[in-house]
């Protein structure tokens, strides 16, 4: 390598490093000084590791890119493969047992928590990893398989397994992941960055409630007890709205009738 070249490159990777670290304080409050992240952060020890990797990888010197890889992986638990673009300021926190595949395309400021996989779900070898867009929150022990696509601002919930493309600015939980539209407001980071992954909405506690709600429409069909009296208690009970159960008053009111109608024939 000439030293024209490695004057060309490294202050590319000093402003690539200075941009890494610097992000931890952005998003973790325990970060302290830049000493302690340098030398105790196994999040940072894996993507400075992986910023050297992928050049070597992408100028074809690919076994020196995987040895590299793998002392990465041996001093912080992180396996990044080389291959993996990796946009700027990416922050995994904590670090244990995330695991990032080959084709997988992670854009600027997004956030891994411990556990996360971004892993392919194809034999072959084109792209077969996830693509997440600028600043995508992943949850702890979140999986996201595939030749998927999570647009800006998506957050997974921790332990959620996500299988499909996820829009713009939604959040996915639960098994298989399932997009929920509804946010629930949190405090705003001051840099900008969401990192309020437990405030999700709960969509199995809502249809749920939505079960319980028209079983007890059927109930009243059985007991012959007026369904308006049954409805108006669940939802005083529950607070079970409409918006979150459609098609409950419908139901409510065929049983209305059925049991006025039974009532006239007796």
């Amino acid at each position: 390598m000439s030293a024209s070249t490695t004057q060309r490159l490294m202050p590319s990777f000093w402003h690539q490093w200075r941009e890494d670290v610097g992000s931890v304080f952005e998003r973790d409050p325990a970060a302290r000084n830049w000493l302690e992240v340098v030398l105790t952060y196994p999040g940072v020890h894996a993507l400075l590791f992986h910023r050297v990797s992928h050049w070597l990888w992408r100028h074809n010197w690919r076994f020196g890119a995987r040895f590299l890889a793998f002392i990465g992986r041996f001093f912080s638990n992180v396996d990044i493969h080389p291959g993996a673009s990796i946009g700027a300021r990416f922050f995994i926190d904590h670090g244990a047992g995330v695991v990032i595949g080959e084709t997988a395309v992670i854009g600027d400021d997004v956030t891994l928590y411990h556990g996360v996989t971004l892993g392919g779900t194809s034999w072959n070898k084109g792209k077969r990893h996830p693509t997440l867009g600028n600043g995508v929150m992943i949850g702890a022990g979140a999986k996201v398989l595939g030749n998927i696509e999570l647009g800006d601002g998506v957050r997974v919930g921790a332990n959620s397994v996500v299988v499909e493309d996820v829009p713009e600015g939604c959040t996915v939980v639960g098994i298989p992941g399932k997009v929920v539209h509804i946010r629930e407001a949190g405090q705003l980071n001051p840099f900008g960055i969401d990192l309020d992954h437990h405030l999700i909405p709960d969509p199995v506690g809502k249809a749920m409630a939505c079960m319980m709600e028209r079983i007890d429409v059927l109930e009243a069909m059985v007991t012959q007890k007026s369904a308006e009296e049954r409805y108006s208690d669940c939802e005083a009970d529950n607070q079970v709205c409409e918006q979150d159960c459609p098609g409950g008053r419908v139901a409510l009111n065929l049983t209305s009738k059925t049991t006025t109608a039974t009532r006239l024939m007796g």
